[in-house]
């Protein structure tokens, strides 16, 4: 009163002009607080004073609501990552720690039963129970090393199971998969012990198998190497000239492999087989073709 007085103002000017500006004031701050605005990925819905909350699903944008009598529940609509782990049992009563990630997000269009039902922390309230009864009641079903043979199986059927769960919470499982699956201590060793005992047992057959054909194969060189006796024997009897076609073979290869030796060698002929046109080589070859007959 006293700057108001200083300036020469009149009281009554003064205080209308201090309940404009107040007025202003007012009124931008009614227009701020009755303007809000959902981001992308999220939905809104609106709780009344006097209605409480109202049916209707706010898309992203701009909104309008009566400041003090109504405010905004926003909800974030993307999927979202939990990974939860559950200590469960097999049918054949071996225990298994098992990990599942899914991902989550609500229905847009019940958000308003959803918070009627369960608030914004829908996910921490309902999630762990679910993914809990879910995995118990499928894990059951499978013995242990049913769980590591038929993982695909399993992982099937528990998003299943998973996703008709959900629904009666108005929750979608975008996705639900295993991320570990371990057993105990004691069940890991005899695995293990199984393994090593089944390598054991193949290596053992692989080499009995492997002796039996060696015997077999031995066999059959001793076979041919009689049969290959035998067949030159009958040649030698029957056509004397066949010894002597030999004898020139050998004399052939002999001189081959003297010529391509870089040393000079000295050596008898006739030891050599060289001397084809020896007249005791006719001789023996007859002596031993008579002797054939003979006999």
């Amino acid at each position: 009163m006293n700057i108001i007085k200083k300036f020469g103002m009149p009281s009554g000017a003064s205080s209308a002009g201090m309940a404009a500006i107040l007025g202003l004031g007012g009124l931008m701050y009614g227009v701020q607080q009755s303007f809000y605005t959902v981001d992308g990925g999220h939905r809104s819905i609106i709780f009344s004073r006097i209605g409480g909350i109202q049916d209707r699903v706010y898309s992203e944008g701009l909104h309008f609501r009566i400041p003090w009598f109504q405010y905004p529940i926003i909800y974030d609509i993307r999927s979202k990552p939990h990974r939860i782990s559950s200590p469960t049992g097999s049918k054949d009563l071996q225990m298994v720690n098992i990990s599942l990630r899914v991902l989550s997000r609500p229905v847009a269009s019940l958000l308003p039963t959803l918070y009627r039902q369960l608030g914004t922390d829908y996910d921490e309230r309902v999630l762990p129970s679910i993914v809990n009864e879910v995995l118990k009641s499928v894990v059951a079903k499978f013995n242990a090393s049913q769980l590591i043979t038929q993982r695909q199986q399993v992982s099937l059927l528990i998003r299943k199971e998973l996703i008709e769960r959900a629904k009666d919470f108005n929750i979608i499982m975008d996705d639900v998969s295993i991320t570990e699956l371990s057993f105990s201590q004691q069940y890991s060793a005899a695995v293990e012990s199984k393994q090593v005992a089944q390598q054991e047992a193949q290596r053992a057959m692989f080499i009995v198998e492997k002796a039996k054909q060696e015997k077999q194969q031995k066999v059959v060189q001793a076979e041919g190497e009689a049969l290959a006796g035998k067949l030159v024997g009958d040649a030698i009897k029957d056509n004397p000239g066949y010894l002597k076609l030999r004898r020139i073979k050998a004399a052939q290869n002999i001189a081959r492999t003297l010529a391509a030796s870089q040393n000079r060698v000295y050596l008898d002929g006739s030891s050599l087989m060289l001397t084809l046109g020896d007249e005791r080589f006719d001789k023996a070859t007859n002596t031993l073709n008579f002797s054939s007959k003979k006999k």
